[in-house]
């Protein structure tokens, strides 16, 4: 189960408190102060881990606590500094403030962190405090208390290519063809109800991939929130570019007409995703009554959106091949090498 959003306090570590000291030496009745500062809280760090997809590590824990600094000591010795605690999180998270709604970071890039709670700066100890008229201080400072808050997490999926379309138009079975993912394929609408990536390679090339994601069919008022869509087209924001499919194999409505309405839903969403690069793919060839219509039908939606289209069948295999390659073409030839 995909877990993409998740509540939780983090509170770092409070600081040691300073120490009251002074100096006991053979011939020295009367030794200065020398006690020490006590020792910074430790923090609570967030930190990206490329092998995590999911917040189920933040969803299943309320709270996530650093280590206290420890208490000055005596010979101006500073009380050790709290351990710093880390939490792993999945690419592609986003960290808000909850009371505020502040945006924190946005977690992209493997390895990135950020300090999402400061631990407390350590009391001052009484060698601090010593002065001219006053060699002898017999005060100290108490550690300030580490930082707490209550953040709200959210993951966006980082994908290369996003596939898009109603429900039940094949994107779970393409998937499937063209990755070892596996996510639930089955011969009616809602089938998939969470988002799904598979790592596509080029043809003939091992070390050339994309990540392809499969969102759950959108219906109409998906931007308001309609069938879970606000959910899944958060997911599809970090997509270089779009793979929109459309079944083929019924005209009730017009392909025309679906492929309207999944563009008016993602302008609607953010007019970003209506400009992104895209390609539109008619689907289940093998159930098609009248190729040679539908064919024009699919021609006729890509002359009005002036967009690239191509006919295939996940099941029998037809025109995944040529697929594969204008897939790898849409994303551009800038794509990392992994």
């Amino acid at each position: 189960m995909l877990i993409d959003s998740a509540r939780i306090t983090v509170r770092a570590g409070n600081g040691g408190n300073g120490c009251v000291s002074f100096r006991r030496e053979k011939f020295v009745p009367h030794g200065g102060p020398n006690g020490g500062d006590g020792g910074r809280g430790g923090d609570v760090i967030f930190v990206v881990n490329p092998n995590l997809n999911t917040l189920l590590s933040l969803h299943s824990q309320s709270l996530v606590s650093a280590e206290r600094g420890r208490n000055g000591l005596g010979s101006n010795k500073t009380g050790a500094g709290g351990r710093t605690t880390t939490v792993d999180v999945p690419p592609g998270t986003i960290v808000r403030e909850a009371q505020s709604g502040e945006v924190l970071g946005d977690l992209t890039e493997a390895g990135q962190q950020l300090v999402v709670a400061h631990g407390g700066r350590g009391g001052r100890g009484n060698a601090r405090f010593a002065t001219a008229t006053n060699r002898a201080p017999r005060r100290a400072d108490n550690g300030q208390p580490g930082q707490e808050r209550i953040l709200e997490c959210e993951l966006k999926l980082i994908a290369d290519l996003g596939l898009v379309g109603l429900p039940n138009a094949g994107k779970s079975t393409l998937l499937s063809r063209l990755s070892a993912a596996r996510p639930k394929v089955a011969d009616y609408p809602f089938t998939t109800l969470e988002p799904y990536l598979g790592v596509v390679k080029a043809p003939g090339e091992d070390y050339r991939t994309l990540v392809l994601a499969d969102i759950p069919g959108l219906i109409e008022g998906a931007h308001e929130g309609a069938g879970l869509g606000a959910q899944f087209l958060r997911h599809i924001e970090r997509c270089r570019a779009l793979v929109h499919l459309v079944d083929l194999s019924t005209v009730d409505p017009p392909p025309a007409e679906r492929v309207t309405m999944i563009r008016d839903e993602l302008f609607a969403h953010s007019p970003s995703l209506a400009e992104r690069r895209w390609l539109l793919v008619g689907t289940k060839m093998d159930a098609v009554l009248d190729r040679d219509q539908a064919l024009i039908d699919l021609a006729d939606v890509g002359s009005a959106f002036d967009v690239e289209t191509h006919t295939i069948s996940a099941v029998t295999g037809e025109g995944v091949a040529k697929l594969l390659h204008l897939l790898f073409d849409l994303t551009g030839d800038e794509r990392e090498v992994y």
